[in-house]
């Protein structure tokens, strides 16, 4: 392929969404199925798990910039991205079996060994998940064809989710047999095992065309990190992505509670396989995908940002609305989740796209590009957001009284429904009022597609450096 039509076989573009199937398997855990099970079938407490959250987003405040220095600086035959799918593909699916795995510990032991491969899963998933994300800038110069790989990107990450969604439950209780804890185990282990050949196939399918800068290039990392932080659309963009993960880590940790405690989902088959609570994530997630797809459609028709914060004040809507759905209305509950999901459905693609937009943007700016370090820090962002939203999910169920497999006050009830509906809502809304001050317009993106490829084509000729504006 020629470098500069910027055009990816459907091979390619398949190849690199099953990169974020991969991701997902253990991402939607994290978000869906994690906090119920550490409470719920491992039986710890609320508080604690909050703290163990907390514990593992800290020192990804080091991790995770590290990571995108380190592979902003890697130089291999197989690409700079590339090879830590390959390299990170096992690793990454044995820890996520691993902190399912529950060995049988209790006390301060179980306690120490739910961190310690909580925070170890966290690390892996940064380290295979930085590469992956920038390796989207370096495939293509084009930013119409950046936008629809990261819509397939985004239906290879929702598969995940009504994997996750339509599956875990079931599966954990045909495989355990009424034991929860042994089938939670053998459906991470298949699970895992499906993640990392995702990983191993997305590495085989996928090329790195942006050529990185040649040797002896300015690679200090202080010069980085001052160019990131004088980037404006990054900063706002990582603000934007706290609150988003924020929302979603806080509504995800308490699905599985809203339905046991509130709605009375008592894992009975309600469709096909499914009990209640995956047939509403499997559905969700299905009304996502579909939404994804109108990605590209809404780009053209609004722009990227535009786009984005009408989505995200859609959602955020819907979101608060479903408080006032009475626990019997499962019609109407069924039908505000695939209204909420499909307006959420576009929202990654397009955040992703203008990821590589900033990056682009530092790059014009500054004459350095720093993808990786633009998407290791966005990742840590969320990140944030994602222990943000956990602590709150752990410490606010502590308040209100909750307690584990019994029946729950009114007060608990209450904070089961508020953390679903009008704290992520609230978050939401202040996402996409944030996102109002994001400055790229999409003839700017143009304007800066078309200056980096005469520049990418004089480096290549050896008729000059990129040099910032």
């Amino acid at each position: 392929m020629n470098p500069q039509n910027g055009k990816l076989s459907i091979l390619e573009k398949v190849g690199y969404g099953a990169g974020d199937t991969a991701s997902n398997i253990f991402y939607q855990a994290f978000n869906i199925v994690l906090f119920y099970y550490y409470t719920d079938v491992w039986g710890i407490s609320p508080i604690v798990v909050g703290w163990i959250y907390l514990g593992a987003r800290l020192w990804d405040a080091i991790n995770d910039p590290l990571m995108g220095i380190i592979a902003d600086r890697t130089q291999t035959r197989m690409g700079r991205y590339r090879p830590y799918l390959l390299w990170l593909a096992i690793p990454f699916g044995l820890i996520g079996f691993l902190t399912f795995a529950s060995p049988g510990l209790e006390g301060s032991l179980k306690i120490i060994y739910a961190a310690s491969t909580y925070t170890v899963l966290g690390m892996i998933y940064t380290a295979i998940n930085v590469p992956y994300s920038a390796l989207m800038g370096v495939m293509t110069p084009d930013t119409e064809e950046r936008t629809i790989l990261a819509s397939y990107r985004f239906v290879g990450a929702f598969s995940a989710a009504l994997i996750i969604g339509a599956t875990v439950r079931p599966l954990a209780n045909a495989l355990g047999g009424g034991d929860e804890v042994l089938g939670y185990r053998l459906t991470f282990a298949l699970l895992g095992g499906l993640a990392s050949l995702l990983f191993i196939f997305t590495f085989l399918t996928t090329k790195e065309r942006l050529a990185p800068e040649k040797a002896g290039a300015d690679t200090r990392v202080g010069r980085d990190l001052k160019i990131l932080l004088k980037n404006t659309p990054w900063i706002i963009m990582a603000f934007a992505g706290f609150l988003t993960l924020s929302n979603v880590a806080i509504r995800a940790a308490v699905t599985f509670h809203y339905f046991k405690y509130y709605v009375g989902d008592t894992g009975e088959r309600y469709f096909w396989w499914m009990d209640l609570t995956s047939f509403f994530l499997s559905t969700g997630s299905i009304a996502f995908i579909v939404g994804i797809l109108f990605t590209n459609i809404l780009r053209k028709k609004f722009g990227k940002r535009n786009s984005l914060i009408g989505m995200t004040l859609l959602n955020a809507l819907v979101t608060i609305l479903f408080f006032f759905i009475s626990p019997d209305n499962i019609a109407v509950m069924l039908i505000a989740n695939l209204l909420g999901s499909f307006f959420a459905g576009p929202t990654p693609a397009l955040v992703w796209a203008m990821y590589t937009d900033v990056a682009d943007y530092g790059e014009l700016k500054y004459g350095r590009r720093t993808t990786g370090l633009v998407f290791s820090s966005a990742i840590f962002a969320q990140k944030m957001g994602l222990m943000i939203g956990g602590v709150l999910s752990g410490w606010i169920l502590g308040w209100v009284g909750f307690v584990a497999n019994a029946e729950q006050t009114p007060g608990s009830l209450m904070g089961i429904r508020v953390m679903f509906c009008f704290i992520p809502g609230a978050f939401a809304i202040a996402n996409g009022l944030v996102l109002f001050l994001y400055p790229i317009t999409e003839e700017q993106v143009l304007e800066m597609e078309e200056e980096l490829n005469a520049r990418r084509e004089a480096r290549e000729s050896g008729e000059g450096a990129i040099q910032p504006q």
